[in-house]
């Protein structure tokens, strides 16, 4: 399983000496300015600041943090859009010895007060659209634009301190505080900055992921830093993509769903929308359909993806021979141990979470007295390596005969037809008896002008073909071809819970 040339073989030897790790917050905003001083840092594409103008401003940031009374270790929430300030915020107040807590920019106000009363939040950081939403907050708040008119020095910190909290609860679980430690954050930093080609001083990131979550936040944000890339943002998704065409991103970090966004759009408007310079696309968090590998590939863009959770970090695994092994998710970054125990992944590192605050019983449940994660998710490697997902623990379908079925080892056949956006298998019944059912949802333009009758009998068939492929107790039993997309989560994955 383990292979620890695979990722540093991708850069070249010049690049690999430059790359070490660095395992706290306030070292990396240290070295960052140290290493990459004048170059382009922080955009809204408006205004561009250097990496020296960055962490100047962070310095100021902190010093209005101490200004405020807080001590080591306090919780600082923030909440804005996918800001410059945003960042420049976070990094203050990491690396001024405060625990981050980047709230959903979702939240309804009710919602925020009991996140800070639950996460015992002693300031809140805000955007200039979340004025009013903040008003019943039971702590201080500060406008996120906000400086000190003196610096602040970083704050020494151990590796192992908290740093960040983030939500996590994947596609049916209740939303759980995740705490990150320095060194979990830079170790997943770092293994974003692994990809073929020259990585170090050149690249644009369109940042299009919020900060709120774990892939936004460390491999659209962080490894970009890390790299000494340019990050980009308009404030959200849909103002940053339609601002492609001037920001000529290099790289981007996206889940599926944003990626099948934006081939619509290249279809629609031509290759030329996404700017003509984009060179790597960086995906995960849901199946990555090898039709959309195939299509980005056709115009000379990389799409790679890869496994992660937000409990570890995010970056487990990473796969660039996705041309060769398409429905693959990677080889496991360097510096991590993993083990398969009854068909789970547990894995242990530098990248593995604390645990979830105030809930040890939760903690227990996932996290091992010796620091292995159980991630709760079913894979097996191939002879060379590379892992591959086959279903989740929790999602299990129990048949009458006791066996135990993962609905997304049955959904992963049908992933390869390049007319199927996205599909669900579940447990149903028909006729007062239990069957496997499968929701399916087409890619609508590879139908255009064809009668829906013979949309449902072309996956009725593919069923078909796929059930000839199964043991008799795993052949599906109900099909149903949706014309509206799934309920989705916030990372665009589908949701369990239809």
């Amino acid at each position: 399983m383990k292979d620890n040339t695979y990722f540093p073989s991708m850069l070249a030897a010049e690049e690999l000496a430059q790359l070490k790790f660095i395992p706290t917050l306030p070292e990396f905003v240290t070295w960052i300015e140290q290493q990459w001083g004048d170059l382009p840092c922080l955009s809204d594409t408006v205004a561009q600041l250097n990496y020296k103008q960055v962490c100047d401003i962070i310095a100021r940031k902190r010093a209005l943090l101490n200004d405020m009374g807080l001590q080591k270790g306090d919780k600082v929430a923030i909440l804005d859009n996918t800001t410059v300030e945003a960042v420049e915020m976070f990094l203050a107040v990491t690396s001024g010895g405060f625990v981050a807590i980047n709230l959903p920019a979702q939240l309804p106000p009710q919602a925020i007060v009991g996140c800070c009363m639950k996460f015992g939040v002693k300031a809140l950081a805000y955007g200039k659209d979340f004025a009013e939403a903040v008003a019943g907050v039971p702590c201080p708040t500060i406008a996120i634009t906000d400086c000190a008119d003196h610096t602040a020095p970083t704050v020494a910190v151990d590796r192992n301190d908290p740093a960040a909290i983030f939500f996590t609860g994947g596609t049916t679980g209740a939303p759980k505080g995740a705490v990150l430690p320095h060194r979990a954050l830079m170790r997943g930093a770092l293994n974003g900055c692994y990809a073929p080609g020259k990585q170090f001083g050149c690249h644009r990131y369109a940042t299009v992921l919020p900060l709120s979550h774990v892939f936004g936040l460390i491999a659209s944000t962080l490894s970009a830093l890390y790299k000494g890339a340019e990050w980009v943002s308009a404030g959200n998704v849909k103002e940053t993509v339609s601002k492609f065409p001037m920001i000529k991103p290099t790289y981007l970090v996206a889940v599926p769903g944003i990626c099948e966004i934006l081939m619509g759009l290249i279809k629609m408007y031509g290759v030329g929308y996404l700017g003509g310079q984009l060179k790597y696309i960086i995906s995960g968090a849901a199946n990555v359909p090898p039709k959309l590998i195939a299509e980005f590939d056709a115009i000379g863009i990389q799409l790679f993806e890869g496994y992660g959770m937000t409990e570890g970090a995010n970056l487990t695994t990473g796969n660039i021979d996705v041309k060769e092994k398409p429905t693959s998710v990677g080889k496991l970054y360097p510096e991590q141990e993993a083990k398969v125990v009854d068909g789970e992944l547990w894995f242990r590192g530098d990248n593995v979470f604390l645990g979830y605050y105030g809930d040890p019983e939760k903690t227990a449940e996932t996290l091992t007295e010796d620091g292995w994660i159980k991630t709760g998710d079913l894979v097996r490697f191939d002879e060379e390596g590379y892992m591959y997902i086959v279903g989740r623990i929790k999602n299990l379908i129990i048949l009458g005969n006791g066996e135990n079925v993962s609905p997304e080892s049955i959904e992963e056949p049908f992933y390869k037809d390049s007319k199927l956006r996205d599909c669900l298998v579940k447990e149903d019944e028909v006729d007062g008896r239990q069957v496997i059912a499968i929701e399916i949802y087409p890619r609508m333009d590879e139908f255009a002008n064809t009668p829906w009758e013979e949309v449902e009998a072309y996956f009725k068939e593919l069923v078909g073909q796929v059930n000839a492929t199964l043991p008799t107790t795993h052949q599906i039993g109900k099909v149903t071809v949706r014309k509206e997309d799934f309920k989705r989560t916030g990372a665009m994955k589908v949701s369990r819970n239809q």
